[in-house]
């Protein structure tokens, strides 16, 4: 099982590398890795970083189609901002209500190397803009959220 990085680890907070294309089997691997420790985390979304590599890399467990995500990026986004709910597998008992872009256009590449660029809207949007932040180093709580539950807990994640 991947380890599960806790903040305040260093690499939660540092820009992830890209990933060169096509994928090699060191990046499949790890992405079927990612999805089995996601499951067993009991998360949704989850980012490289997470795991302990700094690599441009995400899964998503969607229902209907748990996806990988190579290089992801947001293009565009909604001017319509919604706020919701949102925690992190790395900050643990932290919840708070965070605005984010209600839709975007998420570019990336799938395992087998090629390009896709698709709006994305809903649950699924959030989880992307979520996992791409870890990417970049940035954590939910930085985004000013309103923090609903482990408020005494943040100051040892910082």
């Amino acid at each position: 099982m991947l380890p599960l990085i806790i903040a305040p680890q260093p690499i939660l907070k540092t820009k992830a590398a890209e990933i060169k294309l096509p994928p090699d089997l060191v990046i499949k691997k790890l992405s079927a890795d990612m999805f089995e420790a996601m499951k067993h985390y009991n998360g949704i979304g989850l980012a490289a970083p997470q795991v302990n590599v700094s690599e441009r890399l995400i899964v998503i467990a969607t229902p209907e189609n748990p996806t990988a995500y190579i290089n992801p990026e947001i293009v565009k986004s909604s001017w319509k901002k919604v706020e919701m709910e949102e925690g992190c597998l790395s900050l643990p008992g932290v919840f708070g209500i965070v605005k984010r872009p209600a839709r975007i256009l998420a570019r990336y590449f799938d395992l087998d190397g090629k390009r896709h660029e698709e709006w994305l809207d809903n649950m699924i949007a959030r989880i992307y803009q979520h996992e791409v932040d870890h990417l970049n180093g940035i954590l939910f709580i930085e985004r000013k959220p309103k923090i609903i539950m482990g408020k005494e807990l943040l100051e040892k994640y910082r």
